[in-house]
Formats: C-alpha cells, structure tokens, sequence
C-alpha cells in the first residue's frame, strides 16, 4: 500500500466483522514500533496481545466501549518511563508521549496495510484493567487497541483542518500562504 493511501485511509472503527484477523499480522504491526524515532534510541514499550473472550469483555467494561467485544484481539500499549528518566530526568515524561504517539503511528498505518481495523481507546480504568493485566504498577498502559477487520463503509477522508488554519512561517500567525480560490479563466479546460 501506498503511504498516502494508507494515511489517508486509515479509519477509527468501531464497528468489526466476524472474522478473525491473523495474529502473525498484529505482530509485525508491534514490530513496526520498534522504527519510530525515540529519544536516546531507548524504546520503552511493552505489548500486551489479549486473545482470551473473558478478558477483553472485562476491558471493554473497564474502558466503557461496548464494541471492543466484537474484536478477537485486543493489544495494550504499556510504557515504562524510567526507562526514559535515566537519560533524560526532566524531559523524560514529555518525550514518553511523544514516543508513544510515533511508535502507535507506525502500528496503525501496518494494521492498516494489512487490511485490519482499530480504535485508539485512551479512555479506561487504568488501575483495573493494569490488575487484570498483571501490569506492574510502575508501567503506564498508554493505550488500547481492539483489532479486526470493519463491518462498516469506510467513507471518503477528509482532512481535519484547513491547511491555511494550522500553518505559520516563522513566527506565530504569520501566514505566507495566501488562500487561492478558482480563478476564471478563458482559456480551454485543462490550462
């Protein structure tokens, strides 16, 4: 798949098929983590594949999202910031998220190109579902992803802002670009 296209097609779904994705899949998804850039090359993730029905109904309560249980695979994204806090005592919680944003990236747009569907759920009860994990309590779950593939029609994307809304040159709100809208023009279609 093309970069663009798996960008641009890259959906939330909360909505799944019965069929069963194939975990061999979901793991390159996790080993593409491993090449997102992080701070002092310390990757400070872990991965939490759940297969078990009982345990994801059990997430789906804790995280208040009734279609996780649609899924047969849930993966939580667990995060140790003392990794990150030898190298880098001040930043070290700032540059975690950032990492964390960059190494999910990569998983979704691989589930993506496997065909396969999720929702980032960032909403749960840290502290139950970490107890039905036996997540140790000095690692942080930073997220989780019920994964499958989607019962619903994906819609065409659109982007989330106008470009002409977020971008500056140089200094705060200083626009270089200028909005261009169709300019008229008597020459044939296609000049």
């Amino acid at each position: 798949m093309e970069l663009k296209v798996a960008i641009e097609g890259r959906r939330s779904t909360r909505k799944f098929s019965t069929k069963k994705a194939d975990w061999r899949n979901i793991i390159e998804a996790i080993h593409s983590t491993q090449y997102a850039p992080m701070a002092g090359s310390i990757f400070p993730f872990k991965f939490v594949i759940i297969d078990d029905q009982e345990i994801i109904k059990e997430v789906a309560k804790w995280s208040e999202q009734e279609f996780i249980n649609q899924v047969k695979y849930v993966v939580a994204v667990v995060s140790d910031k003392d990794m990150v806090k030898v190298s880098f005592p001040k930043e070290s919680e700032k540059f975690t998220h950032q990492e964390t944003g960059a190494a999910i990236e990569n998983f979704l747009l691989t589930l993506s190109d496997f065909g396969l569907s999720t929702c980032w759920i960032g909403h749960f009860n840290e502290e139950k579902i970490k107890k039905i994990l036996k997540i140790p309590e000095e690692y942080e779950i930073e997220a989780l992803f019920p994964i499958g593939y989607s019962s619903e029609k994906t819609k065409k994307a659109k982007p989330k802002s106008d470009i002409y809304n977020i971008l500056y040159f140089n200094t705060w709100q200083h626009n270089r670009m200028r909005k261009v809208e169709k300019i008229e023009s008597r020459a044939p279609e296609g000049y």
